[in-house]
């Protein structure tokens, strides 16, 4: 096997091992590290590594892995990779390898170590693919200059939503027609030139058709003569290559040209879309360990360019359940679009987690002085949004700034304590901070616990909604609204639409039955907590 001197950055090596194999706990030295070899660290040896070597510790689990990290970290090693019997084991290493000065991986139980192995190797040798060798490889303006010589025209190379991703140089502005000057300057068609293609059903025959198009020329529209291909991947569109005729009529050939750039341009744009892909899994996955507090704030920085120790907060966002009949799938990947949308437009370097039912934008390096006022209209715009464009009615925290990365999972979890207020109901606003509802959290939190502790419960609360649900009567809600309503009968009556005669008898018949005597501060204050739980809880 051939090593490449350079080595492969460790970035690359996670985005193309991805998260089904191994997971990045720590990066004290960032993710360029160059991994240039992997050593397989057997348990009977003594831990030993090389200069920028992955080491497998093959055996070696948990805290039991610590001496093949010092002396990885020792030895200028690259990264150890090491399994895990408990998730509490992952903060020991991780602060083991901040110290060495070595990145830890931590690999799935089931993976093979064989399977890793063959991985790793396979990617820090490279693809053997002759064009891997080719100066110009994987380059679209490259691409696009070659196919003007080859065709004697003016190249621009589009994605499927026809934004130019490359195009070719022209030395004779007079060569560009109106289209191509207009898609150059904005970076996509002109959208009443764009209409006429789908009124012609170029982009429909561009879509299933891997054949050369003919589009005339059309002066009236400052539109010369075009040939155009799409770009596909069996049948999946990825874009399209136009060539406009230029100062000379296209060469004979130009069609075949389009054909082989065609295929060539494929290559190119899928694994652009692959490169993109990982490198956003990866960034969901540092994300998603930083928010929960399993992955230190080091490998995001490092990977995105952040900075540390500079203010950040966290804005979280819930979806009620969607109406029976709808796509949960579809609706929740519309409602994280929505918000991945509205957040960059507020700010360039937000960054989106969508983490079980919940989504989660980080917006770091956010000016210190930004007014919570802000914050809290970027989190309305988002919830109106979604009301009036997908009918989805959704609840947003704004989680406090902190002063740092390192933070980051406090201002989570205050996000999260707001979220499960409002989920519990009685919380008013549909965005809040903390400020705005710390009694209806605090009493949810107090809710939360007991329902989580039967044993906190009084039974003769838990009888009087038995009795309810046997006889079918209303006894526990009359008795919280009268509670509610401080004991004014006549205002608890009237939220339960009886008469303030039928609201004395159950309060009454609710002590008789219990022998609770509501008289007593303690068990009022029991009472109006524990009637609040669920039914089937309290």
């Amino acid at each position: 096997m051939t090593v490449p001197a350079a080595g492969l950055p460790l970035r690359q090596l996670l985005m193309s091992l991805g998260e089904p194999l191994v997971e990045l706990q720590a990066a004290p030295a960032g993710l360029d590290v160059p991994v240039r070899d992997v050593a397989i660290l057997d348990p009977e040896d003594e831990p030993t590594a090389g200069p920028g070597e992955l080491v497998l510790a093959i055996g070696a689990r948990g805290r039991a892995a610590l001496p093949a990290l010092r002396a990885a970290g020792r030895a200028g090693a690259a990264a150890v990779a090491v399994k895990l019997d408990a998730p509490g084991q992952a903060a020991a290493l991780r602060e083991a390898a901040t110290e060495a000065g070595v990145a830890l991986l931590s690999v799935r139980r089931e993976t093979r170590w064989e399977h890793l192995d063959t991985l790793a190797r396979m990617l820090i040798a490279g693809p053997d693919a002759p064009e891997a060798a080719e100066p110009n490889a994987g380059d679209l303006f490259s691409l696009a200059q070659t196919v003007a010589v080859l065709t004697h025209g003016v190249v621009s190379v589009e994605d499927t939503s026809s934004r130019v991703l490359a195009y070719s140089r022209s030395s004779d502005s007079d060569e560009l027609d109106d289209l191509r000057r207009l898609s150059i300057l904005g970076w996509q068609g002109p959208e009443p030139y764009l209409s006429k293609l789908r009124e012609w059903g170029v982009f429909q025959h561009l879509r299933g058709s891997d054949t050369v198009i003919e589009i005339d020329a059309h002066p009236e529209l400052g539109i010369r003569r075009r040939l155009a291909i799409g770009i596909r991947a069996g049948a999946q569109p990825l874009g399209t290559i136009w060539v406009q005729e230029g100062g000379q009529p296209l060469a004979a050939q130009a069609e075949q040209a389009l054909v082989g750039a065609a295929r060539v341009a494929a290559g190119q744009l899928v694994r652009r879309r692959r490169e993109l892909s990982a490198d956003v899994r990866l960034s969901q996955t540092l994300l998603t360990g930083l928010l929960e507090g399993s992955t230190g704030p080091q490998s995001l920085a490092t990977h995105l360019g952040l900075g540390l120790r500079r203010p950040a907060a966290v804005l979280a966002y819930a979806a009620d359940a969607p109406s029976e009949g709808s796509d949960l799938e579809l609706t929740r990947a519309e409602v994280t679009g929505l918000i991945q949308v509205h957040a960059a437009a507020r700010h360039r370097g937000a960054l989106l987690a969508p983490v079980e039912s919940r989504v989660y934008v980080l917006l770091p390096e956010v000016p210190s002085e930004l007014p919570a006022a802000t914050l809290r209209g970027w989190a309305q715009e988002v919830v109106d949004a979604a009301r009036e464009h997908l009918g989805v009615r959704l609840r947003a925290a704004i989680g406090p700034t902190v002063d740092g990365l390192a933070q980051v999972p406090d201002s989570r979890a205050q996000a999260d304590r707001i979220l499960d207020a409002m989920g519990r109901g009685g919380v008013a606003p549909e965005v809040a901070a903390l400020s705005d509802v710390q009694a209806e959290v605090l009493v949810s939190e107090v809710l939360a616990l007991l329902q989580d502790h039967p044993g906190l419960r009084d039974p003769r609360l838990a009888a009087l909604a038995g009795y309810d649900r046997r006889h079918g009567t209303r006894l526990a809600e009359s008795v919280l609204a009268w509670l509610d309503a401080l004991g004014e009968v006549r205002v608890a009556a009237d939220a339960l639409h009886i008469h303030p005669n039928t609201l004395r008898y159950r309060v009454r018949r609710a002590e008789q039955l219990t022998g609770l005597d509501l008289a007593q501060p303690q068990q009022r204050l029991l009472a109006m907590l524990q009637l609040r739980l669920p039914a089937d809880d309290t």
